[in-house]
This record gives structure tokens, C-alpha cells and sequence, in this order.
């Protein structure tokens, strides 16, 4: 079984690296350079078995989803991904389980030019935490604070399709291949975040559920929403596998999407027609800023729309 320290020395051989690493893994801390007139973003997940992955799922998977989850929130800020840093709590030390897991985590890295700069292992029930650190030019990044009234809301890609995936893992029913797909290894959404520079007032990538994350901004900022429940897009795998309720609950409230909601001017309504971000991603508008302090969703009828929940907590009962 190899050595903790073997283990660090296994992933170092496969990191990538980057001209302004100046140190990287292998001693206390690493050593970065930081481009003249950039600010530094930076951001951290933790991914737990049983909470964010299901325990069957695959070592490459895990590590994918391990650093989407954060370059998702680099993009929620604007942020152009630069490096990273990595640590594990393992069961065991497993020289196999680590290498199907950097291959997951390395692959989704070389996308985006993300060197792997240090961490830290340890032996403990499995659980993944990232640091990402991006840049964005100075007052450029994408906030929070700074939806406004009048407001277009928007979001990238279709919603509901990784809370479909949990359900049907938790139901214990066979877990459609395309929802399973978007729940190991969603898609951070780097280009369209780095796109919306300059068009986009406010953002906030979809981890929680629209509702809540919507909400962040929403008080973020002091303002409302209003959202069109039948302007939510919806993937041809999500529509087949649930009924209409069930789907609007799901792409509501379900979370681990990983798309991006932000706010717009009206005036922008074209250009960000336009745009296209980290693939093919298209970009809906949902819904719009008003004054309050809520977020309410309308049906077709023009009714208000009350969900079990807001969306995912880890400490709600």
C-alpha cells in the first residue's frame, strides 16, 4: 500500500504546469505569480460521498466534478481559471482510485489551462476539497451586488437534469445515462462566464437550486425577481424521465446544475442572444428584476408558484 508520501509524489509527476508557478507541489506552499493588472479570484468546494456524488460513482468522475464545481464559481465571477490546489481525505491509500481520479480531474484541468499547484492527503471517510483561483481585471468581476430594476434574468443551458439523476438514485430506480452524465461531470460554464463581462450586471452559478441561488442576489443586491416557470428550459432526457410538476420542482429547486443565472440590461438583449459560451450553450431569458426582496415564480396563468422548498441546504432537516 503506498505511503502518503508516494501518493503526493504520484500526483505531482502528473501535474500539469504553468509559466507563473513559480513553485508548485512538493513544498510548504506554492509560489504564484499574479499578471500585472488582474485581481485575484479565488474559490472552494468540498465534495463528500453520499451527499455529492453517490458511492458508486466512478474515481474519474469524482474528480471531474471535484474542480467543475469550482471553476463553476470562477465563472460565476467573470474569472479566467488559472491554478489549483487539491486536498484528499481517503479510506485507504489507493494507488488505482487515485489514478482514475486524476484522470477525471487533470482531464477537465488541461481544458482550461488549470495547473494543479499543491493540497494536502489524509486518511478519513472519502471527501474531496478544491481551491480555484482565477483572474479578473480590476472592478470587472461579476457580483452579486449589483442586479438592478429592470433587470433581465437569465440562465445558461437547461435546468433540472443533475436533481433528476439524484432522484433516481435515491428512488433506487435506473438512472438515465444523459441525467447521470450532467450529475458526475457537469460542464463549468469558464467561456460564457468570461463572455458576460461587461454585459451582465450580476451572477451567480446554479448549485443550490434557482430559487435559492437567485435569491442570493436578489437580497445581494435588495431587489426581487420574477421568474416565467414556462420560460425554464428543459432537456428532451429530463422531460421524458418526469411529469410536468415533478419536472418544474426539479429545475426550481433541485440544484448541482452548475449553469449560470445572471442579470442583464435590456439593452444587452441581443448581444447576449449571441453569444456562445463553453461549447454550445444557449442562454434563456427567464424572468426579470423588480423592486422587493423575493423571488416568485409564475405559472402560465399568471399565478404565483409556491415550491416544497427553496432549494438544497445542507443543514435543513
Amino acid at each position: 500500500m503506498p505511503s502518503e508520501f508516494a501518493l503526493i509524489d504520484a500526483i505531482a509527476r502528473r501535474a500539469a504546469v504553468r509559466d507563473d508557478v513559480v513553485l508548485g507541489i512538493g513544498d510548504d506552499a506554492a509560489i504564484l505569480d499574479v499578471p500585472a493588472g488582474r485581481r485575484l479570484v479565488v474559490a472552494m468546494d468540498t465534495l463528500n460521498t453520499g451527499v455529492h456524488f453517490p458511492d458508486d460513482t466512478a474515481p474519474a468522475d469524482i474528480g471531474w466534478k471535484a474542480l467543475a464545481v469550482n471553476l463553476s464559481d470562477l465563472a460565476a465571477m467573470g474569472a479566467q481559471p488559472a491554478w489549483c490546489t487539491l486536498s484528499l481525505s481517503l479510506p485507504a491509500s489507493d494507488a488505482g482510485w487515485i489514478d482514475g481520479f486524476l484522470d477525471g480531474f487533470l482531464a477537465l484541468a488541461a481544458l482550461h489551462d488549470v495547473a494543479l499547484v499543491g493540497g494536502d492527503t489524509t486518511r478519513g471517510p472519502l471527501s474531496v476539497c478544491v481551491t480555484a483561483h482565477g483572474f479578473v481585471a480590476p472592478d470587472c468581476a461579476l457580483r452579486r451586488d449589483a442586479a438592478r430594476v429592470g433587470d433581465d434574468v437569465w440562465i445558461t443551458g437547461a435546468l433540472g437534469d443533475a436533481a433528476g439523476a439524484l432522484t433516481q438514485w435515491h428512488a433506487g430506480d435506473e438512472r438515465d445515462p444523459v441525467l447521470r452524465a450532467r450529475l458526475e461531470r457537469p460542464t463549468p460554464r469558464v467561456a460564457a462566464g468570461l463572455a458576460l463581462v461587461g454585459l451582465a450586471n450580476a451572477a451567480v452559478d446554479v448549485s443550490d437550486g434557482l430559487l435559492a441561488d437567485l435569491g442570493h442576489v436578489c437580497m445581494a443586491s435588495g431587489v426581487g425577481a420574477e421568474i416565467e416557470l414556462d420560460a425554464l428550459p428543459v432537456s428532451p432526457a429530463l422531460a421524458t424521465a418526469f411529469d410536468a410538476a415533478r419536472r418544474r420542482i426539479l429545475q426550481c429547486t433541485g440544484g448541482d446544475d452548475y449553469e449560470l443565472c445572471f442579470t442583464a440590461a435590456r439593452r444587452h438583449r441581443e448581444a447576449l442572444t449571441a453569444i456562445v459560451g463553453n461549447g454550445d450553450v444557449v442562454m434563456t431569458r427567464i424572468g426579470r428584476i423588480v423592486p422587493g426582496n423575493a423571488v416568485v415564480a409564475f405559472d402560465g396563468d399568471g399565478n404565483p408558484w409556491q415550491p416544497p422548498r427553496r432549494g438544497f441546504d445542507h443543514f435543513e432537516g
